[in-house]
């Protein structure tokens, strides 16, 4: 007659931490690559053009996306700030950072779709290079740069989105800093080999 065996312990399933590293992982990436998307795209040309009325005639004019909006810039800035302090804070606070690196990625991406076809700064530039208000430009051309913006903000308001569906099962760095937890004192032993065990482990027996 054969012995029945014990059911062996089922393991705890890898899935939901395995999810959450990639999810954590993805929101990493969306955030530095949209960052550095948006923020080198800012510094480009996204308009140029041509005035006449200059000594020298024709005069060349462009505007980089920091001339046109500086609010693309600065949201990108604020949503990767927001997405990185999310291991410092948890519950609510960490939702509401997420919730913030969305808007400011949003916000990014219709400022960027907003300055595209934008030619006021380039008239702006014209006049201030030939010191006449009133100058418009012609022959303007727009670059492909404040499509690149827009995406960066794209990537960063997908960070901001999986920080609030998926951010309650990360981990917090403030974890590491919390206070630490006082040890229960070691019981007193109360046969010789209960002593002997104690000593062994480094602990004093005697204290109460």
């Amino acid at each position: 007659m054969s012995v029945p065996t014990q059911p062996r312990a089922e393991a705890v399933p890898a899935a939901p931490a395995k999810a959450g590293r990639r999810t954590l992982g993805l929101m990493l990436l969306s955030t530095l690559l949209g960052a550095v998307l948006v923020l080198t795209a800012v510094g480009r040309v996204w308009a140029d053009g041509r005035v006449a009325g200059s000594a020298a005639g024709t005069l060349e004019v462009s505007v980089t996306g920091s001339r046109i909006s500086e609010l693309p810039g600065g949201l990108a800035l604020v949503a990767l700030a927001a997405a990185l302090a999310v291991f410092a804070v948890r519950g609510v606070g960490r939702i509401a950072v997420g919730v913030l690196t969305l808007l400011a990625g949003l916000g990014a991406a219709a400022t960027a779709a907003a300055g595209a076809g934008d030619s006021a700064a380039l008239d702006s530039e014209a006049a201030r290079k030939l010191a006449l208000s009133g100058t418009t430009a012609t022959e303007i051309g727009h670059s492909g740069w404040p499509w690149v913006a827009l995406a960066g903000g794209l990537l960063l308001a997908l960070a901001g989105l999986l920080v609030v569906r998926f951010g309650s099962s990360w981990p917090a760095m403030g974890s590491r800093y919390d206070a630490p937890t006082r040890t229960a004192p070691a019981k007193a032993a109360e046969t010789p080999a209960d002593l002997w065990k104690a000593l062994d482990r480094g602990e004093d027996p005697t204290a109460v």
